[in-house]
């Protein structure tokens, strides 16, 4: 299994609007690093949900229910989505100010990658970031 963390403004897509929709295609990714992070999901990989922009932290935690497919929003046929299931919120929201704090997680693409709104999470990483955010790695 491998682990994501998928980054979306809260006011255009929130962890509310993807719990209420259950499952859901995350489209719209027009970056070349982001779309190939996306490619290598598999299905059952498990990802963060994090609210950017003002809020800037982890809310939930979801599953990858279909790989890489064409997103049909392109025109340019170049990028791909996944569809995604919403689990459960985290317990505790874990800030971009925590990561930044955290020694283990200084090589976090969240960190190092800011702009990609879909970047990889390493196994340690998850489990870290699981432990701050009070739930089961």
């Amino acid at each position: 299994m491998q682990y994501w963390l998928f980054k979306s403004e809260p006011g255009a897509w929130s962890w509310d609007d993807q719990v209420k929709k259950g499952v859901e295609h995350w489209d719209g990714v027009r970056n070349y690093q982001a779309n190939n992070n996306m490619k290598a999901m598999k299905i059952g990989d498990k990802g963060f949900f994090y609210h950017s922009v003002n809020e800037k932290q982890v809310v939930g935690v979801v599953e990858v229910v279909k790989e890489h497919y064409p997103d049909p929003s392109d025109k340019s046929e170049r990028f791909g989505m996944v569809d995604i299931k919403a689990l459960y919120p985290v317990k505790h929201p874990v800030t971009l100010a925590q990561v930044k704090e955290e020694p283990a997680l200084q090589d976090l693409a969240l960190v190092r990658q800011s702009r990609l709104s879909v970047v990889p999470v390493s196994k340690a990483e998850w489990t870290v970031m699981c432990k701050m955010a009070g739930i089961k790695a």
